[in-house]
């Protein structure tokens, strides 16, 4: 008797960190949060030429719901208190990009007092992308940058650091 003909041709075999991947980075929901010019280089992202849609990239209006924020534009000390607190009410696994020269490091208003030098003074960020204002083809290529760091995740293998309470 041939195994070859005998496995169904349905069978797909995978590693269930794979798996549990490719659907988290098939479906991201990114929040909408444009903060200055560069908002409006995001919005033309989701618009219908670029369209963060075909990746799986879906834009909602709060952070309970959202796994990645793209912050886009100059983020000021009075917003950066209001970023952290977006930040810490979106659920676990959260992702950030930071979009334009301004939100990387305070761009041209970095001597600015009221400029933060950066979203990664405030938040933890995944992905940077320059640009001033970037283009969409950059924030697209970000967010490709994001699924590929998603892709590499590992979510079911144990800390050898930690113990098992039985066997403790």
């Amino acid at each position: 008797m041939s195994l070859i003909n005998s496995v169904p041709e349905t069978l797909v075999t995978a590693k269930l960190d794979e798996v549990l991947n490719w659907t988290r980075k098939s479906s991201v929901w990114y929040m909408l949060f444009g903060l200055a010019c560069c908002a409006i280089e995001m919005m033309q992202t989701g618009g219908p030429r670029s369209d963060l849609d075909r990746f799986g990239a879906v834009p909602r209006a709060t952070p309970r719901v959202s796994d990645l924020i793209i912050v886009s534009g100059t983020l000021t000390l009075k917003m950066a208190l209001r970023t952290k607190l977006l930040y810490e009410q979106m659920p676990e696994p959260k992702y950030v990009i930071s979009m334009g020269s301004c939100a990387n490091c305070g761009g041209l208003f970095q001597l600015a007092y009221s400029v933060c030098d950066g979203v990664d003074k405030v938040i933890p960020v995944d992905v940077y992308v320059p640009g001033c204002p970037p283009r969409p083809e950059a924030l697209t290529e970000g967010l490709l940058k994001l699924q590929e760091k998603i892709q590499q995740e590992r979510w079911l293998v144990r800390d050898p650091g930690t113990a098992d309470i039985a066997t403790a």
